[in-house]
C-alpha cells in the first residue's frame, strides 16, 4: 500500500514542543491546508462547505524515522506508566498516522489553488495530509463513549502574566500581523506542555510559535509567566 499526500498544512507550530496534545484545545490557532497541485480542483471540495468540522488524516512526519514501541509512557499519565501504544495517541506507532477533528472556517479556491482554513488543529507546520473527511455529528459524536485512562481534560485555570516586554511585543505583533498572539499563547500554555519529569518552578521553557521564540515558566505562586517574545533567529537572518 502506497499512500500519496493530498495536501500540506501551514500552521504556527514550528516544532513539536508546545503543540497541544489533542485538537481543539487551542481554538484560536488557525491553520491553512493547501491541496497539492494534482488535487487542487474546485470539484474535489464540492459540498464540503456544508461542514462545520472535518477530520484530518495525516502523517506524523517528524517521527517517521524514529521507530515505534509496543508500549509508551503517555504524558497524560504523568510519563511514569507504560501502556500499549494502541491505547494511546502517541505518534510513535507501527504506522505513524494521526487523526484530528478541526473546525472548518473557510474554503478558498483561487488562481488554481485550493485552501482550507481551519482552527483548533494540533498539527506541526508542513505536516502531510493524507485525506480529509466530513465530521458527521449524528455518528461521530457518541455521548455514551468513555475511556478510563483519559476520562476528561482540564486546562490549567491559573493566571497568565505577560511581563512588560512580552506584553509590548504582543501589541506590536497583533498590529503588524493581526494574530491574536496573546490569546494563542494563553491557550497553549494552559495546556501545560511541560514534560511530566521536568516540572520545576525554577525552570524556564521556550516554545516556537509562528516566527517567534517565547520564554515562559510556571511558578510556585500558581501562575504562568511569559517572560519574553522575540523574533526567531532564522527569521531575522532571512
Amino acid at each position: 500500500m502506497n499512500f500519496e499526500p493530498i495536501g500540506v498544512i501551514h500552521s504556527g507550530f514550528k516544532e513539536k514542543f508546545g503543540i497541544p496534545r489533542q485538537p481543539g484545545l487551542a481554538e484560536s490557532m488557525r491553520a491553512t491546508i493547501e491541496l497539492l497541485p494534482d488535487f487542487a480542483s474546485e470539484e474535489i471540495v464540492r459540498g464540503l462547505e456544508g461542514c462545520s468540522h472535518i477530520w484530518l488524516i495525516f502523517i506524523f512526519s517528524a517521527c517517521t524515522n524514529k521507530g515505534w514501541s509496543p508500549t509508551v509512557r503517555p504524558p497524560r499519565l504523568g510519563g511514569n506508566r507504560r501502556v500499549g501504544v494502541l491505547a494511546t495517541r502517541s505518534p510513535f506507532r507501527p504506522n505513524p498516522i494521526g487523526l484530528s477533528a478541526v473546525k472548518l472556517d473557510a474554503i478558498i479556491c483561487s488562481q488554481g489553488k485550493v485552501q482550507l482554513q481551519v482552527s483548533g488543529a494540533d498539527l506541526m507546520d508542513t505536516t502531510p495530509i493524507l485525506d480529509i473527511k466530513p465530521y458527521l455529528p449524528y455518528s461521530d459524536q457518541i455521548p455514551s463513549a468513555h475511556f478510563t485512562l483519559a476520562e476528561n481534560y482540564q486546562a490549567l485555570e491559573i493566571p497568565v502574566i505577560f511581563h512588560n516586554n512580552a506584553k509590548q511585543q504582543c501589541d506590536i505583533i497583533n498590529k503588524k500581523t493581526d494574530l491574536p498572539i496573546a490569546q494563542q499563547i494563553t491557550e497553549i500554555l494552559r495546556c501545560d506542555p511541560r514534560p511530566a519529569y521536568q516540572r520545576s518552578a525554577e525552570r524556564e521553557y521556550g516554545i516556537r510559535l509562528h516566527d517567534y521564540n517565547i520564554r515562559w515558566s510556571i511558578t510556585d505562586d500558581e501562575a504562568i509567566h511569559v517572560h519574553s517574545i522575540e523574533i526567531a533567529e532564522d527569521v531575522q537572518n532571512n
